[in-house]
């Protein structure tokens, strides 16, 4: 019997983490158990390589400007496991928590028992969770993150009002494909007939052509980035960035947004697009002030988030070689005429052959390679001497990132700025240092 809220994270993590074989029907399967929440929640599904989290922030404050009470379902989680499933960005309660695995855990006894590969895993257990949680009238809407691909993540087995595909690039290739055309199939393998889908700043074409061939078959009205809405870009102005915005009958001038990076712009716009298309469908005005107050109040942790301001410390979970090219940009757009020290971690699994260099052509930027303790045993951080190798010249390492981060810092002028980046744990980990030492500091 599970009776604490420590023993239910441990049941929930003591999950299997994927199966053999990829299919939906052991989730239809346990929702089906469990009465079906998924059919009395009104839901918003977000999937994408990068960008996921920052657009439904963006969506989130929209929607709570007009009122509404919204529910999150997201990953990682950077501080607190709670935070993957959210009501207005306040992570559920403990209570909560146990409470919910009290009610899946005989269900999920019983499936594994029965079915030949055993039960739900660790990501399907969470989904379902956060169904009932939802489905007991916790939220009016519920924004929810796909957490790998799209057609065969749990989280498939909804019929949202509406879909949304952030951006395609490569990312978790062994599981979702080697080309982008190919992950494009399992993005928009969401699409649902008569389901709109909004999709973000997507210019590869074959990633483009799947999306179109699919929405066509699934009978799936489209509205694109760069062809149904435009962004238009502006110079930032300190800590923020100002676009524009054309479509979806709207037009909006000198939009700002208080994360920094054009591509937060890109997530900006995918979610008013997904906002506007929302109150088209209802029928319902929309209000030029609280879409500005809405867009400029996003703040989602982790992503370029200021820490310190002299010397200026920024963490910034670019995981993967998109993320990383869009960091690139952004400092050579903002940075480029300072010092700029990157500490570099992330796991084994990811290309970081492709992501060091990115970074390391950056004329004013110097590397510090650091290690740190993976999710699980099975994804460690990458070996240093393996990243190092991948820069052909020597770079400081560092075995303890805590150290890592001490010492650099140390060398660091008051102009100079300290870019912490990498995995997403490695952010996390990083976050809990910085926070708990303020929190010391000002008791």
């Amino acid at each position: 019997m599970i009776e604490t809220y420590e023993e239910a994270v441990a049941y929930i993590h003591g999950r299997s983490k994927f199966k053999k074989a990829p299919t939906l029907d052991r989730m239809k399967l346990f929702l089906d158990r469990l009465s079906h929440p998924e059919k009395n929640v009104q839901m918003i599904h977000i999937v994408g390589t990068n960008g996921k989290g920052s657009t439904l922030t963006f969506l989130r404050n929209l929607l709570q400007n007009d009122g509404l009470t919204v529910g999150s379902f997201t990953s990682p989680y950077l501080v607190r496991f709670n935070e993957r499933i959210s009501v207005d960005g306040e992570p559920i309660s403990d209570a909560d928590v146990l409470q919910l695995v009290q009610q899946i855990e005989p269900v999920e006894a019983q499936l594994d028992q029965e079915l030949p590969e055993g039960g739900p895993t660790e990501f399907e257990t969470l989904t379902a969770m956060m169904l009932l949680y939802f489905a007991a009238g916790h939220a009016d809407i519920v924004l929810v993150e796909a957490g790998l691909g799209g057609r065969f993540d749990s989280t498939n087995v909804i019929t949202p009002l509406l879909s949304i595909i952030t951006t395609i690039g490569l990312d978790h290739m062994k599981m979702l494909g080697d080309t982008v055309s190919k992950i494009a199939w399992q993005k928009v393998g969401i699409a649902k007939p008569d389901v709109p889908m909004i999709t973000g700043n997507i210019t590869d074409e074959g990633a483009l052509s799947v999306i179109s061939d699919v929405t066509a078959q699934t009978r799936t009205p489209w509205f694109a980035m760069n062809r149904d809405y435009q962004v238009h870009y502006q110079k930032a102005q300190g800590w923020q960035e100002r676009f524009g915005f054309d479509g979806l009958g709207h037009h909006f001038k000198d939009l700002t947004i208080s994360m920094l990076g054009r591509y937060q712009s890109d997530n900006a716009a995918t979610a008013l697009a997904a906002y506007l298309k929302l109150h088209q469908m209802r029928h319902t005005h929309v209000s030029a002030k609280d879409i500005r107050t809405g867009l400029n109040t996003a703040f989602w942790a982790g992503r370029f988030e200021k820490l310190n301001d002299e010397p200026l410390v920024v963490i910034d979970g670019a995981h993967n070689e998109p993320a990383v090219d869009e960091l690139a940009k952004l400092i050579k757009t903002h940075f480029g005429k300072q010092e700029v020290t990157i500490i570099f971690a992330v796991l084994a699994d990811k290309a970081y052959t492709k992501m060091l260099p990115t970074l390391a052509a950056l004329p004013n930027v110097h590397l510090v390679l650091t290690h740190f303790t993976g999710p699980n045993a099975k994804r460690n951080s990458a070996d240093l001497d393996t990243l190092e190798a991948s820069l052909k010249k020597p770079v400081p390492k560092f075995d303890n990132w805590q150290v890592a981060i001490a010492q650099t810092s140390q060398e660091l002028g008051a102009d100079d700025v300290l870019i912490i980046t990498g995995s997403l744990y490695f952010i996390s980990d990083v976050r809990h240092l910085f926070t708990d030492n303020d929190e010391v500091a000002n008791n």
